[in-house]
């Protein structure tokens, strides 16, 4: 995510998800069955609310939202950190939220949220004892805590010195996995250390994760992460951006399910292969299912001389696809998304975006929506990028492309409607840009939506009537 990579015109566009859409509602293509998308959620809730009403311009020129929401600024880039490690870092990304109690026992919530820092970051994290892996490197994670009114009681760094921190994912035992969106070297851009790996933040205490690399769990450009809750079993895309594209991937853990550090016990990385199916861009109809699904072990997870998806997996080969993103558990399957495909880029087919489903009780994976545009496909609602399962069902989705940004919402019923839109302009008053939306995410009571403008790297809540 946040590369520049979205030419314009109508078969250059990155993941376009959201083709026509306005302030209150809008018609979106797509084929396949959207009850397969909400696994997991509250089924009780009315379906096909298409939102909350229009959008109502905001007079401090920062957060467009309905009528009866508010938001808070939570952090702001270059303000200090409350801690006095230095200032809020850049580019703020991917997110998670979890439940805490105070001492008294008073609710609280943890946010853990990425810096997506490359070696030309304006405002690196800070480094900090013990929780520094790689001095030259710019990205990391901050963690803030919140009282029940959203208040911040605490801001810190919560890891330092990785690089290019896009995703990841919670775990079930509370903790954030931060992954590296790079395969960068020792040596490359200043580097003293190898790049491309997954780290473990503990919200509670960063100190008791460290900056320790997972090293077993792959070297590569990592995007999302989703955990079997039962297995422990941690799924994990790929979105490099050349040909040959990224895969997905297993990690077995030695010690499933143990809590913090216990993926540092090691394991086994398997690859995804599709019998016959060298590119998942190649299936365009929805409900094509595939069974006997296979996982490869990968010859060199650690990438010494050869980038994993280039290497040799044996007779059969192994299964591509482009722009590998969005990643979440829901019920018993995993749903993983890729964004879109596009042949003039090496991709062997176009589509503009798919979500797949992988059962692993019954080692089979089904396409389960097929998105395509059903009009100008430069109107708003361009490159949807982060998405999380939100309380009342149905999803939320981050905006990453053109023009104005949104946080969209997409009902169980299809319909899609816009939550937020972004009014900083980065830009210029004759050719105003907006920053993108990531790491959208709820409170544990559902209470507050929290979500990032990439940049200016700024955190907000939303609260409001969410029940409406």
């Amino acid at each position: 995510m946040s590369v520049s990579d979205a030419p314009s015109g109508p078969s250059a566009t990155r993941r376009q998800l959201l083709a026509r859409t306005g302030a209150v509602g809008a018609g979106i293509a797509f084929t396949g069955a959207l009850s397969e998308l909400f696994a997991g959620t509250a089924a009780a809730q009315p379906l096909g609310r298409a939102g909350y009403g229009p959008l109502v311009p905001d007079p401090d020129g920062l957060l467009d939202l309905p009528r009866g929401f508010r938001y808070r600024v939570l952090s702001r880039e270059g303000d200090a950190l409350r801690s006095g490690e230095g200032r809020v870092p850049s580019h703020c990304d991917g997110m998670s939220a979890f439940a805490a109690r105070s001492r008294d026992g008073r609710a609280r919530v943890r946010l853990v949220r990425n810096h997506e820092n490359r070696a030309d970051a304006a405002i690196p994290v800070p480094t900090a004892a013990g929780l520094t892996y790689d001095p030259a490197g710019k990205g990391g994670c901050t963690a803030l805590t919140l009282d029940a009114r959203n208040h911040v009681l605490a801001e810190r760094v919560a890891i330092a010195g990785t690089a290019v921190n896009c995703a990841g994912g919670p775990t079930p035992w509370h903790t954030w996995l931060t992954c590296e969106e790079t395969e960068d070297r020792a040596g490359t851009n200043g580097y003293t250390k190898d790049h491309g790996f997954i780290f473990e933040v503990d919200p509670e205490d960063p100190h008791r994760s460290g900056a320790v690399p997972l090293t077993a769990m792959g070297r590569f450009q990592h995007e999302a992460i989703a955990v079997d809750p039962r297995r422990g079993i941690v799924y994990e895309t790929e979105d490099a951006f050349e040909r040959p594209f990224g895969l997905f991937y297993r990690f077995l853990p030695k010690k499933p399910l143990g809590g913090t550090g216990s993926l540092r016990a090691g394991g086994r990385l398997q690859a995804m292969r599709v019998p016959g199916v060298p590119d998942l861009s190649t299936i365009q109809e929805t409900g094509a299912v595939f069974e006997g699904i296979e996982w490869v072990d990968v010859p060199d997870p650690l990438a010494a001389a050869t980038p994993i998806r280039f290497q040799d997996f044996g007779r059969g080969g192994i299964t591509h696809a482009q722009k590998l993103e969005g990643c979440y558990w829901g019920g018993s399957s995993v749903y993983f998304v890729s964004s879109f495909a596009r042949s003039a880029d090496g991709s062997a087919a176009d589509h503009y975006g798919q979500i797949w489903r992988y059962d692993p009780e019954r080692r089979r994976l089904t396409l389960v929506i097929v998105f395509g545009p059903d009009t100008d496909v430069q109107l708003p609602g361009e490159s949807p990028d982060n998405i999380c399962l939100a309380p009342s069902g149905g999803l939320m989705v981050c905006e990453d492309g053109n023009g104005a940004q949104h946080v969209f919402g997409l009902t169980r019923r299809g319909e899609v409607y816009a939550m937020a839109r972004g009014r900083q302009n980065i830009g210029t008053p004759d050719d105003p840009e907006w920053g993108e939306f990531a790491g959208v995410t709820f409170a544990p009571d559902g209470g507050t939506m929290y979500v990032n403008c990439y940049t200016p790297g700024t955190t907000f809540a939303v609260t409001g009537p969410w029940d409406r």
